[in-house]
């Protein structure tokens, strides 16, 4: 009897975490409920395994990849970070990894055009997509860009999970949303980072992170597959809970909800 009624309850937790229709239990979906505000932990759950700590140190370049096709082998786990190009994806890798220039930082918005990938270790790896938003490119060049992160983000198996960074002053531009659409018909969870935090005093940035969050609810109501929080490369603000969520993400040993 115990054991039926926490397989219901499993199988009701399965179920209330579906976003955006069927979507999110697609078999990538089903894999991917680490996010740190779902309803049963990873920690505490049988889900997932335990997570393990990650030296980001130890990173190393492993290639670039002008689209899908040239990518690695889509095995193992990996967690891609995206943004506009003005809103400090590189700066945020750099100061994860502890690595200065690990991921180049330019003055040019939207230099990085390809999509660059960093090894970990036992399979993981960090990938660094190009910016979006570009003010200086054609537009055909921008629209095969938009198509390539799209099918990147909608296609690739091992990607646990997608780090969006957003400007603390100048979140949700159209961009962030076309990427939080290509997510959410991925089933794919996404963890916002609002960096340069530092720029705004406390109550502002409490404010944008508020404005922010009620959002997510909007589109996630359960908070299951997003979440969002401050970030500041230069002061180093919200890097211990950006490495939670990695962990969550690179770590988690699913076992298909079916099974049980």
């Amino acid at each position: 009897m115990v054991n039926q009624l926490v397989q219901s309850a499993r199988i009701g937790f399965v179920r209330a975490t579906t976003f955006i229709g069927t979507l999110a239990m697609s078999a990538k979906a089903g894999a991917l409920y680490t996010n740190k505000r779902q309803l049963l932990q990873p920690d505490s759950d049988p889900l997932f395994m335990d997570s393990n700590h990650i030296d980001y140190q130890r990173v190393t370049f492993l290639t670039s990849a002008p689209s899908i096709k040239q990518c690695p082998e889509d095995s193992g786990c990996e967690v891609a970070f995206a943004g506009r190009s003005n809103a400090g994806k590189s700066s945020a890798i750099n100061t994860l990894t502890r690595i200065r220039g690990l991921a180049r930082t330019s003055k040019t918005p939207g230099r990085t055009q390809l999509i660059n990938f960093f090894d970990l270790g036992d399979d993981k790896r960090l990938v660094d997509l190009p910016g979006y938003g570009y003010a200086k490119v054609p537009i055909e060049m921008k629209r095969e860009w938009d198509r390539d992160l799209a099918e990147y983000l909608q296609k690739r198996q091992s990607l646990a999970g997608l780090v969006l960074l957003m400007d603390i002053r100048h979140p949700l531009q159209e961009f962030d949303l076309q990427m939080l659409n290509w997510a959410a018909q991925a089933g794919l969870p996404v963890h916002i980072l609002l960096t340069k935090s530092d720029k705004l005093k406390r109550g502002p940035g409490q404010s944008a992170l508020l404005m922010v969050e009620r959002h997510l609810r909007n589109m996630d109501p359960g908070c299951t597959l997003l979440s969002v929080q401050t970030f500041s490369s230069l002061k180093k603000v919200g890097l211990p809970e950006l490495e939670g969520v990695l962990a969550h993400w690179l770590n988690a040993d699913f076992i298909d909800p079916a099974a049980l």
